[in-house]
């Protein structure tokens, strides 16, 4: 299925019904089980018994009458509750605005916010956002409706861009300028969204992850002991959003490469083999380092890429949770990306 044109061509109002149509459309088999929504839901309503998995279940659900009538550790296994609260953190930052394919990353944070309000956008379900952006955090108090949902999405597509108004912060370097002032980063989002979100649910985080990385890939990132946190009370999505040009340099000569969060250039001979591969070879275990530390997290891992076809990933991984959730426990320990 081919991929969308680029939202940034269209107008506010056009991008919007273009989003709400792909959405509907192509994943109206999934809105059909709107109350299962991404994840298997947390629930209270009792759904049967199935054997305990090692390191996947929580002991505070197991099933004790069944556990001694079988002998075998069981838990309980509920439907999703019928009002489900989702927060989604969306990552603004200035490195979110590359883009070398049909959609900048930016633009695909958006896609999948949309995917993510339509999926729970169940009768009496609630959503809420927070968006971190170089500016600070702009939050939006939980709400149903498609008026709400539609509303932060305009919010998303309107907001300003860098270079829109002012140029990038500068950092200290070739150009000899003063450093800026940090901006709240994505562990000020997590801890945002962590004391919002008083009551249990799903948390979505939208981002490229790139916030903070160490050097060594053996250090956890900053935002992992937020995430961690977040995770032991609800569940969590995290959406991680790159591009391909982030992977591998293209052999195009000389190019500068301008980090986006501080100005800071840096010119490249790309016509040079051993540096694209080792440009890869780090980009490759930078994409890594990120995986590991949502794994550790305990957060449900969706990535999506800009030069790939977002819907049909985003169908890819609700059957496949879906999947996992009703496996033997062999078959789910097996089957775990």
């Amino acid at each position: 299925m081919p991929a969308d044109p680029g939202l940034a061509e269209l107008t506010a109002d056009r991008r919007l019904r273009r989003l709400e149509l792909s959405v509907t459309r192509r994943l109206d088999g999934l809105l059909q089980g709107r109350y299962r929504g991404l994840l298997p839901g947390p629930g209270s309503e009792t759904a049967g018994s199935r054997e305990y998995r090692p390191g996947e279940d929580e002991v505070r659900r197991m099933d004790w009458a069944v556990t001694a009538r079988t002998t075998v550790p069981h838990v309980r296994e509920v439907d999703a509750d019928r009002e489900l609260t989702t927060w989604l953190l969306i990552d603004a930052s200035p490195s979110m605005e590359y883009g070398t394919a049909e959609l900048d990353k930016r633009e695909l944070a958006v896609a999948a916010v949309a995917a993510v309000g339509f999926l729970t956008g169940g009768v009496g379900n609630r959503l809420g956002a927070q968006v971190l952006s170089r500016d600070g955090l702009r939050r939006f108090p939980p709400r149903s409706g498609r008026t709400h949902l539609l509303g932060l999405l305009r919010a998303l597509l309107t907001a300003p861009r860098v270079g829109d108004h002012d140029p990038p912060p500068r950092v200290g370097g070739q150009d000899g300028d003063d450093p800026a002032p940090p901006g709240p980063d994505l562990a000020d989002g997590l801890a945002g969204v962590h004391r919002a979100a008083l009551r249990r649910g799903l948390v979505v985080v939208v981002s490229d992850f790139l916030d903070g990385l160490p050097d060594d890939p053996r250090e956890a990132p900053p935002w992992e002991t937020a995430l961690r946190r977040l995770a032991a009370r609800h569940q969590v999505l995290a959406v991680e959003i790159t591009d391909p040009r982030e992977l591998e340099l293209p052999d195009v000569g000389l190019v500068t490469l301008v980090d986006p969060e501080t100005g800071r250039r840096r010119e490249l001979w790309t016509g040079d083999r051993a540096l694209r591969e080792r440009y890869a070879a780090a980009a490759t275990a930078q994409r890594d380092q990120v995986r590991q530390a949502l794994r550790r997290s305990g957060a449900t891992h969706l990535p999506l890429c800009t030069d790939r076809d977002w819907a049909a990933d985003i169908v890819r991984h609700v059957h496949t949770q879906r999947r996992l959730a009703a496996a033997p426990p062999r078959a789910a320990r097996g089957g775990v990306a």
